[in-house]
């Protein structure tokens, strides 16, 4: 009898858990996803659980790892995260990515790292009004304290930093659970 039951249970335990998945597998092919690094980025995941999927980031993901940001970026949020592809990285000097991800340079690389988080959700249009306001510029105050200057330039969205350094946004506006991430070109730079 104890047998039949637990046997019972654990069909109705397995038949929940595939109704589950299934459900979730619908819900997110009914999302309105924007593709990054060649997976869809689903904005009922959070920050992290989408950039992992994106193969034109797996630089920023081991990185975001080795400076152990992987729970402050899975949280609430929101975020406002601007995120260098790989190939942004490998612009930097050879071998620098390499010291950054030392367990002895944890500090810099989280201060680099939170240089590229701005808080709250600024999607295209909230950038674009911020730039109005600012006649052209619109200064942003990062997670780490530091300040970034984004434009508009026609349809083309880019990033100044401290040391005057530029980046493009290439892919604006992928919503996430907890923020937003804009895709950029080349990694920014706190002074």
């Amino acid at each position: 009898m104890i047998k039949q039951s637990l046997k019972k249970i654990s069909l109705l335990l397995a038949a929940a858990f595939v109704f589950n998945m299934s459900y979730a597998q619908t819900m997110m092919k009914d999302e309105k996803t924007v593709e990054v690094g060649g997976a869809p980025m689903f904005p009922s995941k959070n920050i992290v659980e989408n950039a992992v999927n994106s193969k034109d980031h797996t630089t920023l993901v081991a990185a975001v790892k080795a400076a152990g940001l992987v729970e402050t970026l899975q949280s609430a949020g929101p975020f406002t995260v601007f995120a260098p592809t790989n190939a942004a990285f490998d612009l930097l000097p050879k071998g620098t990515v390499e010291t950054l991800v030392k367990p002895e340079n944890k500090a810099k690389l989280t201060g680099i790292l939170t240089y590229h988080v701005v808080a709250g959700r600024l999607g295209a249009a909230e950038l674009k009004e911020l730039i109005k306001k600012g006649n052209g510029t619109a200064e942003l105050t990062t997670v780490a304290g530091g300040k970034l200057w984004v434009m508009r330039k026609g349809n083309q969205y880019m990033l100044k930093d401290e040391n005057g350094g530029m980046a493009n946004i290439t892919i604006s506006d992928v919503f996430q659970s907890n923020g937003v991430i804009h895709v950029i070109d080349h990694v920014v730079l706190p002074k």
